[in-house]
């Protein structure tokens, strides 16, 4: 019986192909795949610029570093994410705080962003909600304390890429959007990340970041030219390129990206058709729009979420759980001071939370075989 994980890649012979193209041309990193793969990425969502990164975690770096945030500064983002969120905030020298989660979206609670924002006072550089799981939350909430505080608007859409925020796709309703392209993600490049954005200054800086903080263009000068060799390092950057040959992979792979959300949303509507009714488990919320880079289940009894874990295990059927808290990790809470109660809604989703499989290689079979193994626990 083969052992079915939460998520994983497809790669196919096209992908490969792509890359042993690249593998025998001139050019290894920063050349015309990169140049031709955010172009791919921008024309998809609709932006003028897409800066691609090393990886989600260095997209988002460059997102704070190009808002401008130091030392001093400070912004919100959910309990609920992925660590990177929040330490790339930290990277910067700024303070990042955290709002409890909407139940009813597993998103950042706008409301309780605006409360921890008035509670903390000093300069709010930035408000970073995250399309958790893929669910494209309401972005005109957030829009709205960003404009009141004069803070930068950041979406962490890491689980969200494909996906529709309404009428369009998901990509252009912040200053700056962050993907991923980990393997289990919608596309992948190995690793890689982007940063999606219509501020040709932003852009300028997210470049110019990825590349030591050096440029060549004349224009940006503040020396005058050495020669035609000249170049300038402006800022403290860092080497957050990304190679021809994992761009060859991201080009390849953004032919199927709607494809893949395709099947991905399939399997969700399986999944939430075969597993309704089923008392002690309680399904995630949908949205028109929803691009299920995770199922996230919840155990109503949080006692039995460690053996229905187990049990699914046995099963070969590897669930996850995404994530703990950010707040109650051992180096925030050492850090900042956060501690168990802080964040109840987060926290009892953390304890209740599991991460079915859903990837686009998965079969109908495949997902039923998920359904049955669930309907067979001894649910009491």
């Amino acid at each position: 019986m083969k052992t079915l994980s939460y998520g994983r890649q497809w790669i196919n012979d096209d992908d490969i192909a792509e890359i042993v193209r690249v593998l025998k041309g001139d050019w290894l990193t920063m050349g015309p795949t990169v140049d031709a793969f955010e172009k791919s990425l921008a024309e998809y969502a609709g932006v003028k610029h897409a800066v691609t990164f090393s990886s989600g975690t260095a997209a988002l770096h460059g997102a704070m570093f190009a808002s401008g945030m130091r030392e001093g500064d400070y912004a919100v983002t959910t309990a609920l994410t992925f660590v990177a969120t929040s330490n790339s905030v930290i990277y910067t020298g700024a303070t990042p705080i955290f709002a409890d989660i909407d139940p009813s979206t597993l998103c950042m609670n706008p409301n309780e962003a605006e409360k921890v924002i008035h509670s903390h006072g000093g300069n709010l550089k930035a408000v970073i909600p995250v399309s958790f799981a893929g669910y494209p939350f309401d972005m005109a909430a957030f829009r709205a304390i960003a404009d009141k505080h004069n803070a930068v608007l950041i979406e962490d859409a890491s689980h969200a890429w494909g996906g529709d925020r309404e009428n369009h796709k998901i990509g252009h309703d912040a200053d700056m959007t962050t993907l991923s392209f980990h393997p289990v993600k919608h596309i992948t490049t190995a690793e890689g990340g982007a940063v999606l954005t219509d501020n040709d200054e932003y852009a300028r800086r997210l470049r110019m970041f990825r590349n030591h903080g050096t440029t060549r263009n004349p224009s940006e000068f503040v020396d005058t030219p050495d020669g035609p060799w000249h170049s300038e390092m402006q800022e403290l950057g860092y080497n957050y390129r990304l190679s021809e040959i994992h761009c060859a992979l991201g080009l390849s792979q953004m032919k199927r990206l709607d494809e893949f959300v395709a099947r991905r949303r399939e399997i969700a509507q399986l999944y939430l058709r075969e597993l309704a009714g089923i008392e002690g488990l309680t399904l995630p919320p949908e949205k028109n729009g929803h691009a299920w880079h995770l199922f996230v289940a919840r155990i109503d009894n949080a006692e039995l979420h460690g053996e229905f874990f187990a049990y699914m295990r046995d099963n070969d059927i590897r669930l996850q759980v995404h994530y703990r808290p950010v707040p109650l990790q051992p180096y925030y809470r050492n850090k900042y001071g956060y501690k168990a109660g802080d964040f109840p809604e987060a926290e009892r989703y953390y304890r209740e939370a599991v991460s079915l499989p859903i990837f686009p290689l998965m079969t109908d079979d495949d997902a039923m075989r998920v359904v049955d193994c669930i309907k067979n626990f001894a649910w009491r």
